[in-house]
């Protein structure tokens, strides 16, 4: 049995697995798929979250992973918007059915469409196929219409959610516009009841151990968004497949056989995450990478996850554009030598962001009014007499 780990190897553990201890060098799929899955409900995220991750990236890789789907976006965990390796999407997919289809068939948006749920489940083989090819939402959306005799919104917003349906590259500098656009993700449609999703939980268990852990059960289902008895009952399917032992506070801690555990004093690079980077929303106990007092300034009221600064492991502060340069605006200590690599990364940064989006996540700039003050410096202005790079 593995010895309990300090919550700092904790931390170390998840930097390693998510890339952010080293930046290295592998293709976008491979990056996609080591990560598990990049939140997307913002289409800026996933091309921030590799930056910060991979050696070299060139977002116009990620383009063309998404234009081949290689890597493949969704509805999914947590019932938002994710990029996965299209390796990994059918067993997401499957094993999220029961909250992807709960949460929608059991909300008075889907009951105003007039029509049951079992009417709604047979509608998607025929959704599918007329899927086959890519729809825009309005063109699903009137094909809903023809086929619903009240409000078919309602059924169309349920049915965007829970069917196997890929989100497709529409163009634009994040591949993915406003006009949104679908195709079927060439898996199956299943019936409302099947012994496949519960199935597919323990592989999705598995894939997150890998990304994360190690970690508890509570935290498998805070990742997943499902109810911890599911998540109980899938660890203990694993059964000796996983190590297990005790955590900093006692709670048993789960993980892969021979995932990396690096030692807890392995240096960690600054780093400048993007809104709602994964691995601040992968645990129940997000101090793992979010101290307590950070937290509510960094996860807003309504569930927005500003960009954050990252020193020594922790989250310290946050980032956004102003100018020429990154505004980065701190609640924690800095110590003095972790600047000088602060500054290399916001200059990396607007260098990224300048064929792009210099002004990205923008549009949540309104925050910036309601935080209370804090440490405030100007990083990656061009240096006088030179240009950006």
């Amino acid at each position: 049995m593995p010895s309990a780990p300090s919550a700092r190897a904790l931390n170390r553990a998840t930097l390693a697995r998510q890339l952010l201890l080293a930046r290295e060098d592998v293709t976008v799929p491979e990056a996609v798929r080591r990560v598990v899955a990049l939140q997307a409900q913002h289409a800026r995220s996933p091309y921030v979250a590799l930056w910060n991750r991979v050696g070299g990236f060139d977002p116009a890789d990620l383009d063309a992973s998404l234009a081949d789907r290689t890597v493949v976006k969704g509805s999914l965990l947590r019932i938002a918007l994710h990029l996965v390796h299209a390796g990994d999407y059918e067993t997401v997919h499957t094993a999220m059915q029961p909250s992807l289809r709960g949460s929608r068939l059991h909300d008075p948006r889907f009951a105003v469409s007039g029509i049951s749920i079992d009417e709604a489940h047979a509608l998607v083989p025929e959704l599918l196929a007329f899927a086959g090819t890519p729809r825009t939402a309005a063109e699903l959306e009137q094909w809903v219409d023809a086929r619903v005799p009240e409000i078919p919104r309602g059924a169309w917003w349920a049915l965007r959610t829970f069917a196997p349906l890929h989100h497709v590259p529409t163009g634009g500098p994040w591949s993915f516009g406003t006009r949104t656009t679908y195709r079927a993700a060439g898996t199956p449609a299943l019936p409302r009841d099947d012994p496949a999703f519960d199935a597919a939980l323990p592989a999705l268990v598995v894939r997150y151990l890998e990304g994360f852990g190690p970690a508890s059960v509570a935290d498998v289902a805070q990742f997943m968004l499902v109810p911890r008895a599911r998540a109980r009952a899938a660890v203990a399917a694993l059964g000796d497949a996983l190590d297990r032992f005790p955590g900093p506070d006692g709670a048993e801690l789960l993980d892969v056989p021979g995932a990396p555990r690096p030692d807890e004093d392995v240096p960690a690079p600054p780093r400048l995450l993007g809104m709602w980077d994964e691995t601040l929303l992968a645990y129940a106990d997000r101090s793992r990478v979010l101290p307590p007092d950070v937290r509510p300034l960094v996860t807003r009221s309504n569930g927005d996850v500003l960009p954050s600064v990252l020193v020594d492991g922790y989250v310290v502060g946050v980032w956004r554009p102003a100018g020429a340069g990154i505004e980065v605006t701190t609640y924690r200590p800095v110590p003095d030598d972790a600047w000088p690599a602060l500054e290399a990364e916001a200059r990396s940064l607007v260098g990224f962001l300048a064929d792009r989006d210099p002004e990205v996540f923008s549009r949540y700039g309104h925050w910036w009014a309601k935080l209370p003050p804090g440490s405030v410096r100007m990083l990656g202005l061009p240096r006088q007499g030179s240009t950006l790079p």
